[in-house]
């Protein structure tokens, strides 16, 4: 008899919906367990469980979010990155969901603070709210990615910046794909992706799109080990650190969690709308980081706002990969990773890779 069947899940479903809260991690788990056996359950199962889980925010569960993961990142591939035990490896990245179509700043910016001396190695994919996501953009500007046919840990080579494409390394999503495309609301796989980095980093800056996610988000990156980490969400409902306004923060260092904001006043720029950070599609945001990496000194004019866009985001990064002590330190640092030329050399070294087939 199979482990995992229709009938099985049934209790399992039963309780979800009817006594939400007595669903617990565990259930979490075994849940998923089913979902990613192949062929186990009814379509119409699978599409009730999304919908229960949506309906009744199970998400918002620091414990449930933290068992989703680490249900996921027990399938992934494995990755064997080269120098792991000399490095504080670092991602940015966002649950995406804001309704913003802007400039791939979380990409741009893991590009400059590698080019200050961070190792990052940042973990995403193509396109599913905006018109280009970090994968998009990445092969606009020549990094092509090659699917690992490997059945053992897959090599991350020494590099300042990184990308692994979510896809090559989570081969069990694929099989929920097709029904959360045919949902319409987003899912809690929609949002997992910032906990689910198969290299495991031990500091983040994790973007979430609502300011109730906040709180769990920092929990959930505690218990998985995350080391420091700042969850951000501007206060226009922005996966990043917002350079319109106000940004609400939950700081993770030591272990304990404290809530604060973040200005743009505190990276020493201006506030600028968010609507003159608009990105394009991947061509499109690919011509602007080109623009903003590789003119040194000479960056245009009306490149402004993305800049301190960058800025911010990046100075963050840096102060939570440990370089930098303030965010104006860090700002200044990544300001000279860009007019220097280290972060578009991060950029080459990782299309580098990329030309050599090793990732």
């Amino acid at each position: 008899m199979d482990q995992y069947t229709s009938d099985s899940f049934k209790p399992l479903l039963k309780r979800l919906v009817e006594t939400p809260e007595y669903f617990t991690a565990d259930d979490v788990k075994a849940a998923l367990n089913h979902l990613f056996t192949p062929n186990a359950l009814r379509p119409e199962q699978i599409g009730s469980f999304l919908t229960a889980l949506h309906t009744h925010r199970i998400e918002r569960r620091p414990e449930a979010l933290g068992a989703a993961a680490e249900s996921l990142r027990e399938r992934a591939l494995k990755a064997d990155v080269h120098g792991l035990e000399n490095d504080l490896i670092v991602d940015i990245v966002g649950t995406g969901g804001s309704g913003y179509n802007l400039f791939n700043v979380s990409t741009t910016a893991g590009i400059v603070a590698a080019g200050a001396g961070a190792r990052v190695i940042k973990h995403g994919s193509r396109a599913s709210t905006s018109s280009s996501g970090s994968a998009d953009l990445l092969e606009a500007l020549g990094c092509k990615f090659h699917a690992s046919d490997q059945g053992t840990a897959i090599p991350i080579p020494y590099a300042p910046f990184t990308f692994i494409l979510a896809p090559h390394f989570h081969p069990s999503l694929a099989l929920v794909a097709p029904y959360r495309k045919a949902l319409p609301f987003r899912t809690m796989f929609n949002i997992l992706g910032p906990l689910i980095n198969p290299v495991t980093p031990r500091g983040m800056i994790a973007g979430v799109a609502e300011r109730g996610l906040g709180s769990t988000f920092a929990q959930s990156l505690r218990d998985s080990g995350v080391e420091r980490a700042l969850v951000v969400c501007g206060q226009e409902n922005l996966d990043e650190i917002s350079c319109a306004g106000p940004t609400w923060v939950w700081e993770l260092r030591d272990g304990k969690i404290a809530e604060t904001t973040l200005h743009p006043n505190d990276f020493g720029l201006e506030v600028h709308p968010l609507s003159t950070v608009a990105g394009g599609n991947a061509q499109d945001n690919a011509a602007t980081l080109k623009g903003l990496l590789a003119s040194g000194k000479d960056i245009p004019a009306e490149l402004a706002p993305v800049l301190d866009f960058v800025l911010i985001n990046a100075s963050a990064l840096l102060v939570v990969a440990g370089l930098a002590d303030d965010y104006m330190e860090g700002t200044a640092m990544a300001l000279k990773s860009i007019v220097s030329g280290s972060a578009w050399d991060a950029l080459e070294q990782f299309r580098v890779c990329c030309d050599h087939g090793e990732l």
